[in-house]
């Protein structure tokens, strides 16, 4: 029992601190509980968390196939980078005043559950994260190839990402009303992160410091913990 709490804290608490960085996910949850309310921003959370876990419950039992997919980890790194710079055109297009105008990954018609499940989806930084800690607590004896090691695992990796993006979520929203802050200068600052974020992602593949190139040092170095987000 004392070994599965260990495997349940430990998926929390790198899940936690993994999405606590400031990524596309997070700020996307943030943004959508500020523009449309909590609930919908919720279920975008829940979203990218069953994606989340699939993620891990797939690596789990097929660690080497994943190393070798590299022409998929390309179009998904391909295709993140092109969501992020939708999500910044549309930012920046709401901070100057076009009210009218809309993320198109952010519009309404997508349900915020299957928004946060697709986004997740083709985000591949969240494999190589989960693949180095997972190496990392195999390693240690802390995980186990056991269903109940992994039920408790997974677990604890949903309800870390929840409560890091509830501070997303609640946390954000409280801060614009207290600072009295206009939506179209925290649609600027949204813009200006998810530009940069584009940008790192484009430098990233390019440098060869991308999802593909930390599985690569996965196959050399079992046990890195490398990555210090998910999104």
């Amino acid at each position: 029992m004392k070994s599965l709490f260990r495997i349940f804290y430990s998926g929390m608490s790198i899940s936690f601190f993994g999405s606590m960085v400031i990524g596309t996910i997070g700020l996307s949850a943030m943004q959508i509980s500020i523009t449309e309310g909590w609930r919908p921003a919720i279920n975008f959370s829940v979203g990218s968390i069953v994606g989340e876990v699939i993620y891990v419950r797939l690596l789990l039992v097929a660690l080497n196939w994943l190393r070798k997919q590299e022409r998929i980890f390309r179009i998904m790194e391909w295709l993140s980078v092109i969501i992020v710079a939708v999500l910044a055109i549309g930012s920046f297009k709401a901070a100057l005043g076009h009210h009218d105008a809309k993320n198109v990954l952010l519009s309404h018609t997508m349900h915020r559950f299957w928004l946060g499940l697709s986004m997740r989806a083709i985000s591949p930084a969240a494999i190589p994260f989960w693949l180095g800690w997972s190496s990392v607590l195999f390693t240690k004896g802390i995980m186990q190839h056991k269903k109940g090691f992994y039920n408790s695992y997974l677990l604890g990796i949903a309800l870390g990402t929840l409560a890091a993006h509830c501070i997303f979520i609640f946390g954000g929203k409280i801060a614009v009303q207290k600072l009295d802050a206009s939506q179209e200068a925290i649609n600027f600052v949204i813009g200006c992160v998810f530009a940069v974020t584009a940008i790192i992602q484009v430098w990233k593949i390019y440098k060869k410091k991308d999802a593909v190139e930390k599985l690569h040092e996965m196959e050399d170095i079992e046990g890195s913990g490398e990555g210090a987000s998910k999104a």
